[in-house]
């Protein structure tokens, strides 16, 4: 006979009698879970998101090139790859009629794994910001040479792109991509009872610094507008302010100092940066014209890091009716990122005569009548390079 037939089958056991055993020392069916090492681990998946506009000028003579024809973004990079967005105004297929089709394309062919991706592409309105209403879902796609596009085969109907669209301005429409592409997977061990150190905070002890008052020993009035601010910190972050509060030419005689020439807010949003090292919410745009009054108040004091900032914000955000106007501050300013960007704008094809036109060309040419030449020889260089190909 079986002995397990004689034993019987085996009886479950209640856990607080396995509890019990153990601790009496009469041994236990399984070990203490209570004393036995814990480890733990974690998946972890990388990704990189990037963001690309593509503008579309003279959208009215792309219309009736053909189907399957297109025009093309530069290419752009995003997780180690090349990518392009190609926009095709009589659609990508003949399935697509009275659409336009806008496609993401991936540029790697050597042979290699897919590339995992998750975009979208969406039309920007007049004034840059994504449509609430017409606004295409993520797409997710895995692309390899095999499979190197993936999109929107009837983006939108050319009849809402017609005059008059919330999406054209002066014939051009623009196309943002979004794209995060997922890098990699990997498994890390955790480590136990280990202590979280929070993040670094000392932008927003400095910013509650200058909020509070406390410890602040000189005063400036803008425009009959008080700020409180402490002289130390002024000092080490502008040599400007260095040399007025702590050098030869020191304000000795008063603890009160008066500001010409500029607003309130730029004021604010100037110490705010010498405190933090970061833009406020209220200059981070570089279609706001506070972005500009800002970068004069950064040259002035000689905060070179937020004048590079602004100069870049305003170079990414030029368009017909601001170009003249930075170029204008760029050449007053010194500011050569800036001054390249609004020289190769205006050199674009199609654009110098719709520029010329607006108040902020004159104003330009009667401050600053020599960089005239400069937009000429780079017009020139362009439509020279051009006939040569």
């Amino acid at each position: 006979m079986d002995a397990r037939s004689v034993a019987g089958p085996p009886q479950p056991i209640a856990p607080s009698s396995l509890l019990d055993t153990a601790h009496h020392g009469g041994g236990s069916a399984f070990p203490d879970v209570f004393c036995l090492p814990k480890t733990s681990s974690t998946s972890l998946t990388k990704s990189v998101t990037a963001v690309h506009d593509f503008k579309v000028t003279d959208y009215s003579l792309l219309d009736g090139m053909g189907v399957g024809r297109y025009v093309s973004s530069s290419t752009f990079a995003a997780g180690g790859r090349d990518w392009a967005v190609r926009f095709y105004p009589d659609g990508a297929t003949a399935g697509c009629l009275g659409h336009v089709s806008a496609f993401l394309y991936y540029f790697n062919r050597q042979p290699a794994a897919g590339v995992r991706a998750r975009f979208t592409l969406n039309l920007l309105e007049r004034d840059g910001r994504m449509s609430q209403q017409a606004t295409n879902p993520y797409m997710k796609h895995t692309f390899s040479p095999a499979s190197d596009n993936w999109g929107f085969i009837k983006f939108i109907e050319k009849s809402k792109l017609l005059t008059g669209s919330p999406y054209l301005h002066k014939d051009s429409l623009t196309i943002r991509c979004v794209l995060t592409v997922v890098i990699e997977s990997r498994t890390v061990e955790d480590e136990m009872n280990s202590v979280v150190v929070p993040p670094p905070n000392l932008h927003q002890d400095f910013v509650e610094m200058l909020k509070d008052g406390e410890g602040a020993d000189v005063t400036f009035t803008v425009d009959g507008q008080s700020f409180r601010a402490h002289r130390c910190v002024l000092a080490y972050r502008s040599p400007v302010f260095g040399a007025e509060l702590f050098g030869p030419m020191k304000e000795k005689a008063t603890s009160c100092i008066r500001i010409d020439g500029m607003e309130p807010p730029i004021f604010e949003a100037l110490l705010h940066f010498i405190y933090t090292d970061r833009l406020p919410d209220s200059c981070n745009d570089g279609r706001n014209a506070a972005m500009q009054h800002l970068l004069v108040a950064a040259d002035r004091y000689g905060v070179e890091r937020l004048r590079l900032m602004c100069e870049s914000k305003l170079s990414e955000a030029i368009d017909v009716e601001t170009v003249a106007t930075a170029l204008a501050l760029a050449e007053q300013h010194n500011c050569s990122q800036l001054q390249r960007a609004c020289i190769g704008f205006m050199a674009s094809p199609n654009m110098l005569g719709p520029i010329m036109e607006t108040d902020g060309f004159n104003h330009l040419i009667a401050s600053c009548p020599l960089v005239l030449k400069e937009i000429l020889d780079k017009v020139s260089c362009i439509w020279s390079d051009n006939q040569h190909r």
